[in-house]
């Protein structure tokens, strides 16, 4: 084994065969030849990695060749678990470069962004510093801030909290109920939780449900029950029997599952592992049923997101209105403007009242049933109780929702935050935020603030 060459960087292309597999191979190739243009020399390999096996032997390989920095090439999303293992295994310097993609309406065609704010969060938790670039491969700008990257000038750095007030007695979600209904994915650092923090922080306390009980609960659905729920369905979207029927029937079942469970626990939330098995097992999708129990003040966590339950909840009850859980895929600092979304399961209320919401099916998976329609224009709360860098605090954020054409499928709204789209990104990565924030209508700021007092929390506002 030889001595590092600081020319040398070790790349590892990482991406899901799930996502635009073409689309991804243009920009792969579009990175690449920006970072040969950079001037320094590449290892590793330059086709997108898709399983584990084949990461690990790049991972290997890149620590026989002792690069002097390491580059994650993020270009789908992916969860963080090879993040995780490349900077355990490698102790260069570790940079990751995602990629933005056009809001054309469709569907998100890599959804990179989000693969790195779920490596950060992990890395964060694993005491690893980091770099990271959000930027297209040939945009203006770009190959400076890339050699920016490159020389180490774009690492993370400390955030400032501030101080918590006393916490009180009691607070709005003092002995709070979640169910959990199967295990948070592999990777989803982000979605992990503890009990017995939980049972500190308020009396929260968690029971756990397998997720084929949900299955067989909603499978023994009476008839009659499932009819009533695809009443409810029809008068939100009224395209209902474009759609596969049986797949359709399976899916309106979960929410008489869900409440099912509710009325014998007395939940107040759910954290629900959405994805695979919902499609792969179970055969129709959870978004509607979640988004009907988020109308109706039950709100539904998706990737078995505990934590994410916890705030939606939270905010719910500050605001007195629905809330639920999102994901920032898309950041235009030329716009100054950002795309929140999750795939078909936001409360109805929270449609463009311009756009007629319609079934659709899952842009992946392609299943039903989700609710499609862009949110409408308005003034929102961000909010997340995070344990970002083994911490525990609230994060705060505000923002004006504006009425722009429906940035991709399923329920998506583009954003102007009060603090700017390219500095709130720089929070979340310097904070290694988690990937999910729940969202609301008006502005909650002070009420959540309140809130985070009466829970001895340090607030980070974004």
């Amino acid at each position: 084994m030889g001595s590092k060459d600081n020319s040398v960087i070790g790349i590892l292309p990482l991406g899901r065969p799930t996502f635009d597999v073409p689309f991804a191979e243009d920009n792969l190739a579009r990175m690449l030849a920006a970072l040969e243009a950079s001037g320094f020399v590449l290892a590793g390999p330059r086709a997108l990695l898709f399983d584990a096996s084949a990461t690990r032997a790049a991972i290997d390989a890149l620590r026989a060749d002792m690069p002097a920095q390491v580059l994650l090439l993020q270009v789908t999303f992916t969860d963080a678990t090879m993040a995780v293992e490349a900077a355990k295994a490698l102790g260069a310097p570790l940079s990751i470069w995602s990629i933005p993609e056009p809001r054309s309406g469709g569907r998100l065609r890599l959804n990179s962004l989000c693969g790195l704010n779920l490596a950060a969060h992990a890395l964060g938790l694993n005491g690893r510093e980091f770099g990271w670039l959000h930027a297209a491969p040939d945009a203006p700008g770009t190959a400076a801030a890339l050699g920016e990257l490159l020389a180490g000038k774009r690492t993370t750095r400390p955030i400032e909290l501030r101080a918590p007030s006393p916490g009180r007695a009691s607070s709005l979600i003092s002995g709070a109920r979640i169910a959990r209904i199967g295990r948070h994915p592999d990777g989803f650092d982000t979605c992990a939780y503890d009990t017995a923090k939980l049972e500190s922080l308020a009396g929260v306390t968690v029971d756990e449900y397998e997720l084929g009980e949900m299955f067989d609960r909603a499978a023994a659905v009476a008839p009659v029950a499932a009819l009533d729920i695809r009443h409810e369905a029809e008068a939100i979207a009224g395209n209902l029997d474009a759609l596969d029927q049986p797949q359709l029937d399976r899916s309106l079942r979960l929410k008489a599952a869900i409440e099912e469970i509710r009325g014998e626990g007395g939940y107040d939330a759910f954290a629900i592992r959405c994805w695979p098995e919902a499609f792969t097992e179970y055969g129709g999708a959870v978004c509607a049923p979640v988004a009907m129990m988020g109308e109706a003040r039950v709100p539904c966590a998706c990737e078995a997101d505990v934590y994410g339950a916890l705030s939606t909840l939270l905010l719910q009850r500050v605001a007195d209105r629905p809330a639920f859980l999102t994901d920032l895929v898309d950041v235009d600092a030329a716009d100054d403007t950002a795309v929140v979304w999750h795939c078909g399961q936001a409360p109805v209320s929270m449609a463009d009242p311009d756009f007629v919401p319609r079934a659709t099916i899952h842009t992946n998976r392609k299943m039903p049933l989700l609710f499609e329609f862009p949110l409408k224009p308005g003034r929102v709360t961000f909010f997340r109780i995070s344990q970002a860098r083994g911490q525990t605090f609230a994060v705060i954020g505000g923002g004006e929702m504006l009425r722009r054409p429906m940035a991709f499928t399923g329920t998506s709204g583009t954003v102007r935050f009060d603090s700017g789209a390219e500095a709130v990104l720089g929070t979340i990565m310097d904070a290694a935020l988690e990937h999910h924030m729940a969202l609301a209508y008006g502005d909650q700021r002070d009420g959540l603030r309140a809130a985070a007092s009466d829970l001895g929390l340090p607030v980070l506002e974004l």
